[in-house]
């Protein structure tokens, strides 16, 4: 009711305002005219601009929040990297000391394999030979070399140093590989096929230099 009423009362004071103004600039048009658009303007210049001060103050404040969230950001990235960063390093010297420690243990392993190493001398003395003799299209040769089976004895010798000597899934797919291409090789010498020999023979070979490069006895043999 009061809300009504100060509504009411507003709107007849306006009304009441109005009709003042044009009753008097009814009866002095000229003097009043001038007088009365004067005030207008000074008001209307004097009048604040609430819209504008409030627009550039939120500007303000929002260009600051989002500097001060920045910086917040950019700290908290700084400290989740440092984090990271040391989580990645204790992990790198952790994989260091095991590979260093696993190495040392290879070693120490070869250096006790003075037989074994010479079972692998054999075998790389044995496709040299072969290898020459498959070159120049002797497979009697090649064949004399090799024995003529894989239950030959530098065979089985060679197996004993790869089962001492690998520890690693690699290295035992390696020797696997050397056996079937070796069976593949001793095969087509016995059929006299030069071409599934020399293929055969690259096989064999290739799998016995990877095998002597993961396990780190490149350097103990001669010949390779």
């Amino acid at each position: 009711m009061a809300t009504t009423f100060l509504s009411s009362a507003s709107t007849t004071s306006s009304s009441s305002s109005f009709f003042l103004l044009r009753t008097q600039s009814l009866v002095y048009p000229h003097r009043d005219n001038a007088k009365r658009l004067l005030i207008l303007s000074k008001a209307a210049s004097e009048s604040p601009q609430p819209s504008l001060v409030l627009s550039k103050r939120s500007l303000s404040i929002s260009l600051v929040t989002s500097f001060v969230f920045t910086l917040a950001g950019k700290g908290a990235f700084n400290s989740n990297a440092a984090i990271l960063e040391a989580d990645d390093d204790e992990e790198l010297l952790e994989k260091v000391k095991k590979d260093r420690k696993k190495r040392l243990e290879r070693q120490g392993v070869i250096s006790s394999s003075n037989k074994e190493t010479g079972y692998l001398q054999e075998v790389v003395y044995k496709l040299s030979k072969v290898g020459q003799a498959i070159d120049k299209n002797d497979l009697s040769a090649a064949s004399s070399v090799l024995g003529g089976s894989t239950d030959s004895d530098w065979v089985k010798k060679a197996n004993l140093a790869f089962t001492k000597l690998s520890s690693s899934p690699e290295e035992k797919t390696e020797v696997d590989t050397f056996n079937s291409s070796l069976a593949s090789l001793i095969s087509s010498i016995t059929k006299n096929d030069v071409v599934s020999s020399k293929t055969a023979f690259v096989d064999s070979a290739s799998a016995f230099e990877k095998w002597t490069n993961l396990t780190g006895l490149v350097a103990q043999l001669k010949g390779l």
